[in-house]
């Protein structure tokens, strides 16, 4: 954990609260910190993201019809009913061979986005035998997962028939609600080491700023994210007690206490305000819409090339693929939704972070240092379409507006 150069508060002069201090000015000091080159490389790279999240649509789907024009998902439909009469089971079968199938095709494109681009930016940390390790770590546990869910979701739609969207939707919260709450305590420790804090003032600190939100921990751990990214993250998780809070080494050792603070609360937001449930809720509500769809338009297709794939209908697992295509489409023609709906949550805890930490120039100097990575002054409908959290420009304005409403001394 040795630092060979303290991190730097980022305080422009022009945004030093005195007489005649102004939001927009102060705002505009903050962006003009960032080198022109360091913005362009930042824009490129999130810029690029819109490209690579349609072209991973039109692979995704393309697999799937393969999958399905070959009739290659009909033929390990009949593997698994040769091994179990029983349909529950065959489907299981079904689902742990059409996920390592999926995987496996998926390969390439997950090394060229979620490696080779990554070290392309400077964001990533690893080589190519721990991505892959991490990559394995996952397919294992989405194998186990998975290939329950999936089957649940065949025998659903066995017994209940158009019913089935309800259940599928409600099925899916609670998934959610686990990934939110449960993968940060329980299941991230699988990738990451995770230490006590040590004590000092700045445990001291968060550990204060949790007791004044009302957040039931008294611990603060780190853990050693830079083994994969260059990327600052925390998060406050957990439930029935599992409550922890959590930063990664990369925060710990490249911003100093007032921007931690800003950070640590602003997760505390989250927290606080129950983001986990409403965002729950209100993705679940999303989700229900594309099931609808699916349960919609997969009759019209299968009734069109069914006969040519070997799907039977909703009720068969050869027709995974289809069902899957469709939904992939759905969500991605629904992004500006969810990525509405999560950047409000991400509002409404900066604007608790402030309250909580009272480190306005603690908030707009991290986010600065998030502009590694995220695009700093995005269009007003590219905001709106692309963006799952504010923008770089937003938050800093956010918080000289705050300052201005909240000066030095101030109650």
């Amino acid at each position: 954990m040795s630092v060979e150069q303290a991190p730097q508060l980022n305080l422009p002069a022009a945004a030093q609260w005195g007489p005649g201090f102004d939001v927009a000015r102060a705002t505009d000091a903050y962006i003009a910190t960032i080198p022109a080159a360091e913005r362009a490389k930042s824009d490129a790279y999130f810029e690029g993201g819109y490209w690579t999240d349609a072209w991973a649509v039109v692979i995704a789907v393309g697999i799937c019809w393969v999958l399905l024009g070959t009739r290659f998902s009909a033929k390990l439909r009949d593997f698994a009913a040769r091994r179990t009469q029983r349909p529950y089971w065959q489907a299981f079968i079904y689902a742990a061979l059409i996920i390592l199938v999926l995987a496996l095709l998926m390969l390439p494109w997950t090394l060229y986005t979620g490696y080779f681009r990554e070290h392309q930016y400077g964001l990533s940390n690893q080589n190519v035998g721990a991505f892959l390790g991490d990559q394995t770590k996952t397919l294992v546990m989405f194998l186990l997962v998975g290939s329950f869910a999936i089957a649940g979701f065949y025998r659903i739609v066995r017994r209940i028939r158009e019913r089935w969207v309800y259940w599928a939707t409600g099925i899916t919260a609670f998934f959610m609600l686990f990934f939110i709450m449960v993968y940060p305590v329980f299941v991230a420790p699988m990738f990451n080491d995770y230490h006590s804090l040590p004590d000092g003032e700045l445990r001291q600190s968060i550990v204060t700023l949790a007791k004044e939100s009302g957040i039931p921990a008294t611990d603060v751990t780190w853990f050693d994210a830079s083994r994969q990214t260059t990327r600052i993250s925390a998060n406050v998780s957990g439930l029935f007690g599992t409550t922890r809070i959590a930063l990664n080494d990369n925060l710990l050792k490249g911003a100093t206490e007032p921007e931690i603070r800003a950070v640590m609360a602003h997760e505390m937001g989250h927290y606080v305000l129950r983001h986990p449930l409403w965002l729950t809720l209100a993705l679940a509500i999303v989700y229900g819409i594309a099931y609808w769809v699916v349960n919609r338009l997969f009759g019209r297709f299968q009734g069109r090339y069914g006969e040519r794939w070997g799907v039977r209908d909703l009720a068969d697992p050869a027709g995974f693929p289809l069902a899957l295509a469709i939904f992939t489409v759905v969500m991605y023609l629904l992004s500006p939704v969810t990525n509405s709906i999560t950047r409000t949550a991400e509002n409404q805890a900066d604007a608790f972070g402030l309250e909580a930490a009272n480190e306005p120039y603690g908030f707009a100097s991290v986010s600065m240092r998030l502009a590694t990575y995220r695009k700093l002054e995005p269009g007003r409908l590219e905001e709106i379409i692309f963006y799952d959290h504010p923008s770089g420009r937003a938050r800093v304005e956010r918080a000289m507006r705050w300052l201005a409403e909240h000066p030095p001394g101030s109650p």
